[in-house]
């Protein structure tokens, strides 16, 4: 019962909003911008540029700009080598196969990466989550739009987002200091847990997207690196047991985000509307991303198909039964990966005690 209890539980309120309109704009200005220039191609290019603004959501504002920027500069480093990766695949005229199990390497590889440069650089949220999703996402467009065109799409949304950031001290009564972060000292320890993060984040992406790979090939459905995405969620938490929870409340509160979604799609929206449905999953989003991760799911769900089916139309069915079976792949793995590590010892000393 007390398990249940931890996993519908709903954390009081800290001023949630401030974040939740800030990423909500953040999304929806250049988002719309694109909807009124009739570029919706490079759509997926401002979303994930507008992931700047995830971050540093509690901080004093010096602080939140440093924090920001870095983390603004690593995602577009991310959609640089995504958008380079599928311009090689199509010069090199590689086959499908192969295309597919290279992304999956080197998402993998990325995962790992940058998961050790977030915990370098403490950025919260934790973890490679959005990179994997933006990476593999863009990587798997069929027609990429010019290469400077995406990135000067992302360069703007991420200093819109920047902006955005420290916005609110032009009110008196919202300024906090303009102090930049001091240095960060990691103890030898600190270095050690870092780079065991980052080969958890490998060993849980690459596995995760090489068995959804194997299955999409056998039974038919794609997008596999949602698995891989889904796989990494429970790495995030200071125990065993909130980990795991987070595992299952990913494919709980995916489930019913899936049922959210097709209330959506049967609205027939028009592109514009859309955009507005994305902001506001979005201000749901970081509304309940702390509070409640199985809530946050409602939104989280329906804003990534959502921005998928506005980049790269497809039927809403078969998106909506690939992302409940990638979740449930990854997430699966994901809890192996977290409790692998106890199991082990476990076993270990019953073999001593035998």
């Amino acid at each position: 019962m007390k398990i249940l209890a931890e996993m519908f539980s709903i954390a009081p309120g800290n001023k949630d909003h401030h974040p939740a309109i800030r990423c909500a704009v953040g999304v929806f200005v250049p988002l719309i911008t694109l909807v009124l220039l009739g570029r919706l191609d490079l759509a997926i290019f401002a979303s994930f540029g507008a992931f700047t603004g995830i971050y540093g959501r509690g901080e004093l504002h010096g602080t939140r700009f440093a924090l920001q920027l870095r983390a603004g500069l690593l995602m577009l480093l991310v959609i640089l080598l995504a958008s380079l990766a599928a311009l090689m695949g199509s010069a090199w005229g590689l086959d499908g196969g192969t295309t597919t199990w290279l992304l999956v390497l080197a998402t993998t590889l990325l995962a790992g990466a940058c998961s050790v440069a977030v915990s370098w650089w403490r950025l919260r949220p934790a973890g490679s989550l959005f990179h994997i999703f933006a990476f593999a996402a863009i990587a798997s467009i069929p027609n990429q739009p010019p290469l400077w065109q995406g990135m000067l799409v992302a360069v703007l949304t991420t200093a819109f987002c920047l902006l955005i950031g420290f916005s609110s001290r032009l009110l008196a009564s919202h300024r906090t200091p303009w102090a930049r972060p001091r240095p960060l000292r990691r103890t030898r320890d600190e270095r050690r847990a870092v780079w065991l993060e980052g080969s958890g984040y490998l060993v849980a992406a690459g596995l995760a997207g090489t068995l959804a790979t194997w299955a999409g090939l056998w039974l038919g459905f794609g997008h596999n690196y949602w698995a891989m995405v889904a796989a990494v969620v429970p790495l995030v938490g200071h125990t065993t047991r909130h980990r795991v929870r987070r595992g299952v409340q990913r494919i709980i509160g995916t489930v019913l985000g899936l049922v959210v979604l097709a209330g959506i799609l049967l609205l027939g929206l028009e592109p514009w509307q859309t955009v507005l449905v994305m902001a506001l999953c979005q201000f749901g989003a970081e509304m309940f991303i702390i509070r409640q991760y199985l809530l946050a799911q409602l939104f989280v769900t329906p804003l990534a198909l959502v921005s998928t089916l506005l980049v790269v139309p497809a039927s809403p069915a078969i998106l909506l039964r690939d992302r409940i079976i990638e979740t449930v792949i990854g997430a699966a793995v994901g809890i192996a990966v977290v409790l692998a590590p106890t199991l082990w010892r476990r076993a270990r000393l019953l073999k001593h005690r035998v």
